[in-house]
C-alpha cells in the first residue's frame, strides 16, 4: 500500500477522479435546474460536495478502483466501477435518508450524480486504454502485409474461438491472413458481423462460396466440435478443393489461449471428437504447486505431455528421467524455449539403474513420482518377455522401493488396458506391477496406478503406421476386420492422469473413461479420406491376421474387480484385494532368474502363476529355451 501512495500516476489519477466527481455533481446540478446551480429551498452543493468527494474516493479505494493497471482496462474493472458507484450512491442517499429524511435535497440529483460518475469514471479508464493499446501502439505498429501476400481465409464457426482469431488478426497486421467471410449453421448468425467480418452462409454453403470469394484457404474454428459434426465439416471442405486447417480442440489448449498460430493440419483425434476434460484445479494444485516432479519416461508420448501438463501448475523443480537421448533432449528444449520453464533437471539413464536412482532421490528429494517408463510395444515384447520383466517388474518394484525409503508423498503408476485379463506379456507384465504397487500400501507414500486405452498418436501407435502407407500408396494392413480398441488423445490421457493423482488416498487402480470402442478397420477408412484418397479404390485395405500376444477386443475392467465411480465424471477406481509383498518376493527371485537366463517360455508360465486371469498365447521365442546359455551372450540383449 505504501508502494501505491508513492506512485505519481496514482495521484495523476487520484486528482483526475476528484476533477471528475466535482464535474458529475454540478453537471447533476445543472440537469435538474435547467443550468443553474443554485435553489434556495436546498442546502448549497459548496457545503455537501467536499464531503461527498471525500466518501466516493474511500468507496473506490475500497473497491480496488486504484490498484489496477488502467491501461489494460477490461469488463472486470468496469463491473468494479459500477458497484463502487452504486454502492456510494446507495450509501450516500442512505444516509441522508436516515439523518433528516431527505429534507432541503433533492432526490433526481443524487441519482444523476451517481450516473454521471458513472460514465466519467469509467470513461476517463475506457480513454486511458484506447489511448495506451490504440494510439500509441498504432505508432509502433509494424505495416499491414500487402494484399497479395496475404491468405483470404474463410473461417467455419462464428462463436467466441472465431471472435479471438479475428481480433488477432485485426490486431496483429504482420499475419498473412485476410479473413473474407465466416460460415455458421445458426440462423441466428446469417447477416452478422464480428470485428468487421460478415457471416456470409452456413457450412454446407462452403464449396459455392469459396469460389465466388475465390477463398486460397479454410480454418476451422470450432474447438469444441463432436467427432460427428468434425468429420461432416471435414467433407465439406474436402469437397471444396481448398487446403484446409483446424484449431487445436480444448484438451489441447493448455489454458484454453485460442490463436491462429496454433492452426494445423486437421488429425484423426478432431474426428474422434472427445469432449474436453473438467479438472479440478485445486485439487491438482495442492498436489503439484511449489512441488518437486519426477516424471520417468519424459521422452515418451504419455510422459512429454504429462511435463507439459505438469508446468501449468508451477511446480518447484521438474526432473524428467528417460533413456532415450533424443526423446529427452526434445522435451528439455520444448520446455526451455517454449514454456520458458528453466527450473528442470534432465536425467538421462535407465530406470534399472538402482545407484543412478538413489543419487537422483537424494540430490532432488522428489515429492511426486510419475512412472511412465516401459516396453508398450506388445508384439515386440512377447518375442522378447525377459524385457519385460526387467524394465517393467523389476525396475517399477526398485523405484517404488525408492520411493518409500525416500518418503515420497504420491508414486503414479502409469497402467494399461491390457493389464485387463492379458493375453500377452506386456499386459501380464504391468498387472503384476500393478499388483507389486499394491502390495506396498501402509507405507507414508500413496501408491496409485492409472489404467487406460491407446494413445492417438503415441510411439508405436497405428495411426502413424497407417499415415505412412497412405503416403506410400499403400495398401494400408489390419489385423482383422472386427478388432476394436478404445482411443483418447495424448492431452486427455495427461490431464486424467493429473487428476486421478491428486484423488488417490492409496492403493487405488483409477480407470479412465475412453468412450465407445473404435473399429480399426473404420479408423483406417477415415484415415484414408483425410488423407484426401479414397478407400478401396485409391488405396487398399489388407487384412493380415492378429499379431503374437493381441487380441480382438481390448477390457478396461475384469468382472468382479469392483469398479465404483469417483466424483470425477471421466475416471472410475478399483478398490481390489492387495497381495502381501512377502507372497510375491520368492516368485519375484524366480522371475528375475528367468529373465537373467532369456528362458521366454518359463518366464510366460511363471507369470501365469503370479497373474492367474494371464491367459499366454503361444508363440515361438526369439532363443529356444534349451540352448540360449549356449547361443546368446546376455550383454548381447538390450
Amino acid at each position: 500500500m505504501k508502494h501505491l501512495f508513492k506512485s505519481a500516476t496514482f495521484w495523476a489519477i487520484l486528482a483526475t477522479d476528484i476533477l471528475l466527481l466535482v464535474a458529475a455533481h454540478l453537471l447533476a446540478y445543472a440537469i435538474r435546474f435547467e443550468g443553474g446551480l443554485a435553489n434556495p429551498d436546498l442546502i448549497p452543493w459548496p457545503l455537501v460536495l467536499p464531503w461527498l468527494i471525500i466518501f466516493k474516493i474511500l468507496i473506490f479505494h475500497w473497491f480496488g478502483l486504484y490498484r489496477g493497471m488502467w491501461r489494460y482496462t477490461g469488463l472486470t474493472d468496469l463491473a468494479s466501477i459500477v458497484k463502487a458507484c452504486l454502492t456510494a450512491s446507495l450509501l450516500a442517499m442512505g444516509g441522508i435518508l436516515i439523518v433528516n429524511r431527505f429534507q432541503e435535497f433533492s432526490r433526481s440529483i443524487f441519482i444523476l450524480d451517481g450516473l454521471l460518475t458513472f460514465l466519467f469514471i469509467s470513461g476517463h479508464r475506457v480513454a486511458l486504454r484506447l489511448y495506451f493499446q490504440g494510439a500509441h501502439q498504432f505508432l509502433r505498429r509494424p505495416p499491414r502485409l500487402a494484399a497479395g501476400r496475404r491468405k483470404r481465409l474463410l473461417v467455419i464457426g462464428a462463436g467466441d474461438a472465431a471472435e479471438k482469431l479475428l481480433r488477432e488478426v485485426r490486431d496483429n497486421l504482420a499475419l498473412p491472413y485476410e479473413v473474407i467471410g465466416l460460415l455458421d449453421d445458426a440462423p441466428g448468425k446469417l447477416g452478422k458481423r464480428i470485428h468487421g467480418s460478415t457471416v456470409i452462409g452456413v457450412i454446407a454453403d462452403l464449396p459455392e462460396v469459396a469460389a465466388e470469394t475465390t477463398a486460397q484457404e479454410i480454418l476451422i474454428a470450432i474447438p469444441s466440435a463432436a467427432s460427428a459434426q468434425m468429420a461432416r465439416i471435414v467433407g465439406i471442405c474436402q469437397a471444396s478443393g481448398l487446403p484446409f486447417k483446424t484449431l487445436p480442440n480444448l484438451a489441447e489448449l493448455i489454458n484454453h489461449e485460442v490463436s491462429i498460430k496454433a492452426m494445423r493440419e486437421v488429425s484423426y483425434r478432431d474426428l474422434l471428437g472427445r469432449p474436453p476434460v473438467d479438472l479440478k484445479i485445486e485439487q491438482i494444485d495442492a498436489v503439484l504447486t511449489g512441488r518437486c516432479v519426477l516424471v520417468t519416461g519424459a521422452g515418451g508420448s504419455i510422459g512429454s505431455e504429462l511435463c507439459r501438463q505438469i508446468l501449468r501448475f508451477k511446480p518447484a523443480r521438474l526432473i524428467l528421467l528417460d533413456a532415450a537421448e533424443m526423446n529427452l533432449y526434445g522435451i528439455e528444449m520444448e520446455i526451455l524455449h517454449e514454456h520458458t520453464f528453466v527450473n528442470y533437471v534432465t536425467v538421462l539413464g535407465k530406470v534399472q539403474d538402482q545407484a543412478l536412482l538413489d543419487h537422483v532421490f537424494d540430490h532432488f528429494k522428489p515429492t511426486v513420482v510419475f512412472h511412465a517408463a516401459a516396453y508398450k510395444h506388445v508384439p515386440m515384447v512377447e518375442r522378447n518377455p525377459w524385457e519385460a520383466v526387467v524394465n517393467n517388474v523389476l525396475a517399477t518394484r526398485g523405484l517404488i522401493d525408492t520411493s518409500v525409503r525416500h518418503e515420497v508423498e504420491r508414486f503414479i503408476l502409469v497402467s494399461t488396458d491390457k493389464a485387463v485379463r492379458p493375453t500377452n506379456v506386456m499386459g501380464a507384465s504391468k498387472r503384476l506391477t500393478e499388483k507389486i504397487m499394491q502390495a506396498y500400501g501402509g507405507h507414508n507414500t500413496r501408491f496409485m496406478a492409472v489404467r487406460f486405452g491407446n494413445v492417438l498418436g503415441s510411439s508405436g501407435s497405428v495411426i502413424p503406421l497407417f499415415r505412412r502407407q497412405i503416403e506410400l500408396g499403400g495398401p494400408v494392413t489390419v489385423t482383422h476386420p472386427e478388432m476394436t480398441r478404445y482411443f483418447m488423445s495424448i492431452e486427455e490421457a495427461a490431464q486424467l492422469i493429473l487428476q486421478a493423482a491428486a484423488m488417490g488416498t492409496g492403493g487405488e487402480i483409477f480407470v479412465l473413461e475412453m468412450g465407445s470402442p473404435v473399429k480399426i478397420v473404420q479408423m483406417a477408412r477415415d484415415l484414408i479420406r483425410l488423407c484426401g484418397k479414397e478407400p478401396d479404390t485409391e488405396i487398399e485395405i489388407t487384412f493380415v491376421g492378429l499379431r503374437p500376444g493381441e487380441k480382438l477386443y481390448e477390457e478396461l475392467i475384469t468382472v468382479g474387480e469392483g469398479i465404483v465411480p469417483t466424483d470425477h465424471e471421466k475416471i472410475m477406481v478399483l478398490r481390489a484385494p492387495a497381495a502381501a509383498m512377502q507372497d510375491l518376493e520368492e516368485p519375484l527371485t524366480r522371475l528375475t532368474r528367468l529373465a537373467r537366463d532369456h528362458d521366454g517360455q518359463g518366464i510366460k508360465a511363471l507369470l501365469q502363476e503370479m497373474v492367474p486371469e494371464y491367459t499366454p498365447q503361444a508363440a515361438a521365442a526369439i532363443f529356444p529355451a534349451a540352448r540360449v546359455r549356449q547361443t546368446v551372450a546376455p550383454q548381447g540383449l538390450s
